[in-house]
């Protein structure tokens, strides 16, 4: 069997730092020609961005997505709403964990698997002053131990 290539186009390091990442999923992105061109360019943001379940599904919100330098004037919207392609068995697992036990859905990373662009989503819980000093340290002990300390 054929493997599929992956490569990431952009990712969302401070996710990993602020929140608990609880249940990873991934879905497609209904994206415009330029906006495609634009992220194999890795021309984009996911500093900010953050996913919204509605009746209609789920849809990424705050992606920066730069206008492509060579598209013809009509440009997208670099910060408009983008949908995202999951079943309905994973919307229904999303929109439990937003429910009822209060978590957020955040974007881990953009990515080419194969010929399409795939995002990584997350449910995550916001970690508190304490947890964070603990990342911190844990970062610096292995730090520490790669060198050789």
């Amino acid at each position: 069997m054929a493997q599929t290539i992956e490569r990431d186009l952009l990712q969302n390091r401070r996710a990993r730092f602020e929140y608990e990442l609880l249940d990873h999923f991934e879905a497609g992105v209904a994206l415009l020609g330029a906006e495609v061109k634009s992220l194999r360019d890795g021309k984009g943001n996911l500093q900010e961005s953050f996913v919204e379940i509605t009746a209609e599904g789920a849809w990424v919100l705050g992606l920066h997505i730069t206008p492509y330098a060579f598209a013809n004037r009509n440009a997208p919207d670099p910060l408009r709403k983008r949908r995202l392609l999951l079943n309905r068995a994973e919307l229904a697992k999303l929109r439990k964990g937003v429910a009822e036990k209060g978590l957020t859905i955040i974007p881990i990373r953009i990515y080419l698997k194969g010929s399409l662009i795939k995002i990584e989503i997350a449910l995550a819980r916001g970690k508190k002053l304490h947890d964070k000093r603990a990342s911190i340290r844990e970062r610096e002990v292995s730090r520490d131990l790669r060198r050789g300390r």
